[in-house]
C-alpha cells in the first residue's frame, strides 16, 4: 500500500510510482521536502533525536468511532505522541461514546442543534467551549457527518483535520468508496485533509491509494478502505505533533 505526505507550496506537484512505497515529509523548520521507505508508522527521520510535544488532541465524531480505536491504540502503545483529551459525538447512540469510554478517555455527547448537516450557532459554541475546557489544542474529524463553520475553524486555525474514503479531490461528499464503484475507477484511497468550510475540500496532508478489486462489493471495497484509514490517521497525526 502506498502512503503520500505532501505539502504543494513548497513541494510542488508530482507522481510517484506505483511499484514503491514512498513517504514524503515536509520539515517546517528546513523548508525540506524528502522521500523515505514507509513501513507504518516507524521510521520516523524527523522525531529522531528530537522530543516532540505531545499533541492534545479533540475527536469528534458521528459512528462508531473505528479511527478513534486506531488512534487511541496507537497513543497508549506509545507509538503516537498523542493524547486524545475528548471524544465528542452529535448523537447519544454513536458507537464512539462507548469505544472512549472502553479506553479511558472522557467523552460526551453535545446536541448538534437543529441543522442535520452543519454544526453552527449554539451549538457550534457549545463545542468550542468544552473542547477548550478539555485542552485540545488539534481536533480531528473521525466520521463526522457535520460541517464546520468558520469561528470552529478560527478557534483552531490549521488544527483541525479530516480524514476521507477516497483519493479527494474525486469523490467528495457521503458514500465515496460506492461512489468510486459506481464510476468504474480502478484505484480509490484515502485522503488525509486540514479542514476547511467546504465539504472535504480543504489542502490534502496525505493519501493511500486502495486498488479496486474485480467482484468488489461497496462494503467489501469499504473495509479495505477502512483498514488504511487505521494506518495513515494515526501517522499523519504522529508526523503533525512533531511538526507543531
Amino acid at each position: 500500500m502506498f502512503y503520500l505526505f505532501v505539502s504543494v507550496s513548497i513541494c510542488g506537484s508530482f507522481t510517484y510510482p506505483s511499484e514503491v512505497s514512498l513517504l514524503l515529509i515536509l520539515h517546517k523548520k528546513e523548508n525540506l521536502c524528502y522521500f523515505s521507505p514507509w513501513r507504518g508508522i516507524a521510521p520516523d527521520p524527523i522525531m529522531n533525536g528530537m522530543n516532540a510535544k505531545r499533541m492534545k488532541l479533540g475527536v469528534l465524531g458521528s459512528g462508531k468511532g473505528s479511527n478513534l480505536v486506531a488512534i487511541a491504540e496507537a497513543a497508549q502503545a506509545g507509538e503516537i505522541p498523542v493524547d486524545i483529551v475528548l471524544v465528542i459525538a452529535d448523537s447519544p447512540d454513536a458507537g464512539i461514546l462507548s469505544r472512549a469510554e472502553f479506553y479511558g478517555i472522557p467523552a460526551r455527547y453535545i446536541s448538534a442543534g437543529n441543522s442535520k448537516t452543519r454544526l453552527d450557532g449554539e451549538a457550534e459554541q457549545a463545542y468550542i467551549q468544552a473542547l477548550r475546557e478539555a485542552g485540545a489544542e488539534w481536533v480531528a474529524l473521525a466520521g463526522f457527518m457535520r460541517i464546520v463553520k468558520a469561528d470552529f475553524l478560527k478557534t483552531f486555525p490549521n488544527r483541525v483535520v479530516n480524514i476521507h474514503p477516497s483519493l479527494l479531490p474525486a469523490f467528495q461528499g457521503l458514500h465515496a468508496w460506492k461512489q468510486a464503484l459506481d464510476y468504474g475507477v480502478k484505484v480509490t484511497g484515502v485522503t488525509v485533509h486540514y479542514v476547511d468550510s467546504g465539504v472535504d475540500t480543504g489542502p490534502i496532508i496525505a493519501q493511500a491509494a486502495v486498488p479496486v478489486l474485480e467482484g468488489d462489493t461497496p462494503d467489501t471495497l469499504h473495509q479495505r478502505i477502512q483498514i488504511e484509514e487505521h494506518k495513515i490517521y494515526p501517522a499523519v497525526l504522529k508526523q503533525l505533533a512533531a511538526l507543531s
